[in-house]
């Protein structure tokens, strides 16, 4: 067979490997609009601070040790410009000589990428504003920090890709601004996960614009709908991503929507001979059953394999993603897999949520740090349908053992279940995972009943809002309204509450207010525990009060759009 293949990287290199391994006989081309056919661009911010220092560490494969290792016809700065599939031929560009020609294939692999999404606004053809996607893009932006040495940058979007290049351009000397349409950056967690990771960027010295839309681009700043105009030398565009398909206009081939290229479970487009993966085409969520784009390079790559696989004969399904990801922020780590809530809620799924907090590990042993894991699951048998983790050591570990028991269609019962790797540098005898399944299992069996911060301004006057903290930690901050009797004297006071009026508990993180339900349930109280306690609370009053002040500020003392 003659195989075509569009695009290189993640998806398409990974075809083409596969194929080769599957037969020696097959010709196999593979064309690259750019000059590079594999290379890191997870890597891309880290070269640009520095991290990475060499750049030919970025360069995976070159078109010749790729060629020479499985005798593929590699093909760069080749652009596929349009597909004719009743002949069975691609039309290519050739950008070194100009030439276009036409190739005739057997089979067709489409793994074009995509595209930073560029908005049409004021100012966008000024030379400090930049994207980032690919190895020319990374090796302009560092050219641009070292050899203009700009005092600030604004970052529009707080995605992955911002974010990273957030930390590295301020460990660079750059002051950072990011600025976010949403309520919270960091679109795969929830909002209430997001309140650790802005009150961490504040306290690193990041200016973070949340709920702000950029409306033009000046010549040292970003123009906000708000009235405000942030200052930067630099801008980086990281607002999302748009598949490029453009050359697929008159081809036949069925596009979703945003472009995306429609497959089904074996990754054949609606053309016979006609396959497609990657950041191109929308798949399968395995939560959800919605079919959408999940650009990252670990489907990709298993995409790649699936299809050299079905082409030479074996049929093989990809079974869907879940978005599993993760984001190093200096010190901090951010993680999810499956949906998030706010997914679920818009769907219409059924759930339940626990928010748990654990030491990375065992605490006696010192330097252990919290992390904060939220898990969704079904209501009925406890299936788990997402998981978020914000923390620091140890977030990987447990986001892919939360990965791993969606991925299988586990059950909370299955974590308690789970036996986990522990010495006290690594864990703790009860890991977090162990943890949150027992939360969780406790949910589920009507142990715990939860209540959740968002409740708490619906919740009656006669209710009693019940602090079971110690007096000093009461004194140190607490919810408007509450009465503090600390745990371990509750037996002895239970008299002070009012058994006609339901009881709503909170302690730090939940635990403690755990056990003093399990003691007022068993006395004839009716009670709700505060899932996440007064942790969560604190760090939701301080996101919410510094992002007001910050625009306060901003509005007192920065310069005003008329």
């Amino acid at each position: 067979m003659k195989i075509l293949i569009v695009g290189g990287v993640a998806g398409g290199a990974s075809t083409a490997a596969r194929l080769r391994r599957n037969s020696e006989k097959d010709e196999i081309i593979l064309f690259e609009k750019g000059a590079h056919i594999s290379f890191a661009n997870c890597g891309l911010p880290y070269y640009i601070g520095n991290v990475i220092t060499n750049k030919e560490a970025l360069l995976l494969q070159t078109p010749k040790s790729f060629q020479d290792r499985f005798r593929v016809d590699v093909r760069v700065n080749s652009e596929v410009v349009s597909v004719n599939c009743e002949k069975k031929t691609v039309c290519v560009k050739n950008h070194d000589t100009g030439e276009t020609y036409i190739q005739d294939y057997d089979k067709l692999v489409l793994s074009p990428g995509a595209a930073p999404i560029v908005p049409e606004m004021k100012g966008m053809a000024f030379n400090h504003v930049f994207t980032l996607r690919n190895i020319p893009d990374a090796y302009a932006i560092r050219d641009y920090v070292e050899h203009t040495r700009p005092k600030s940058c604004a970052i529009i979007g707080g995605g992955f890709i911002g974010l990273e290049m957030a930390e590295n351009l301020q460990r660079s000397g750059v002051e950072v601004s990011v600025i976010e349409a949403a309520s919270h950056v960091m679109a795969p967690i929830d909002n209430d996960m997001a309140h650790d990771l802005h009150n961490y960027m504040r306290a690193k010295g990041m200016k973070l614009y949340l709920n702000s839309r950029a409306l033009a681009v000046t010549e040292n700043s970003v123009v906000l709908e708000k009235g405000i105009e942030v200052a930067a030398d630099m801008i980086l565009m990281s607002i999302g991503i748009t598949p490029e398909t453009g050359f697929l206009k008159d081809s036949g081939i069925a596009l979703g929507q945003r472009g995306e290229i429609i497959v089904n479970d074996y990754m054949e487009t609606s053309v016979k001979d006609v396959y497609a993966l990657g950041d191109a085409v929308s798949v399968r969520h395995i939560v959800s059953g919605k079919q959408m784009l999940i650009p990252l390079a670990a489907p990709a790559n298993k995409q790649g394999r699936i299809v050299a696989d079905n082409i030479c004969g074996q049929k093989q399904k990809y079974r869907g993603s879940q978005g599993t990801s993760i984001l190093k922020l200096f010190e901090m780590s951010i993680a999810a897999t499956g949906e998030k809530e706010a997914s679920l809620m818009s769907s219409g799924i059924p759930y339940k949520k626990v928010f748990t907090y654990s030491l990375s590990h065992a605490g006696y042993y010192p330097g252990g740090r919290m992390m904060s894991i939220k898990l969704l699951f079904s209501p009925d048998e406890g299936k788990i349908l997402g998981a978020q983790i914000v923390g620091y050591e140890g977030v990987d570990k447990r986001i892919d053992t939360f990965a791993n028991a969606l991925r299988f269609g586990l059950t909370v019962y299955d974590l308690q279940e789970m036996e986990l790797a522990y010495a006290p540098p690594f864990s703790s005898a009860k890991d977090p995972v162990n943890m949150a399944g027992y939360v969780a299992g406790n949910v589920l069996d009507g142990k715990m009943k939860p209540f959740y911060i968002e409740d708490l301004s619906s919740i009656q006057e006669e209710a009693v809002l019940l602090d079971v903290r110690t007096d000093k930690e009461f004194e140190g901050g607490h919810i408007h309204g509450a009465v503090n009797i600390p745990l371990d004297s509750l037996r002895s006071r239970l008299k002070e509450i009012d058994k006609n009026k339901k009881v709503y508990i909170i302690c730090q993180i939940g635990l403690r207010g755990y056990i003093a339900q399990r003691i007022l349930d068993q006395n004839g109280y009716e009670t709700l525990n505060l899932s996440g306690g007064y942790r969560l609370y604190r760090a939701a009053e301080m996101d919410e009060k510094d992002e007001a002040e910050f625009y306060r500020n901003c509005l007192h003392c920065g310069k005003i759009i008329e």
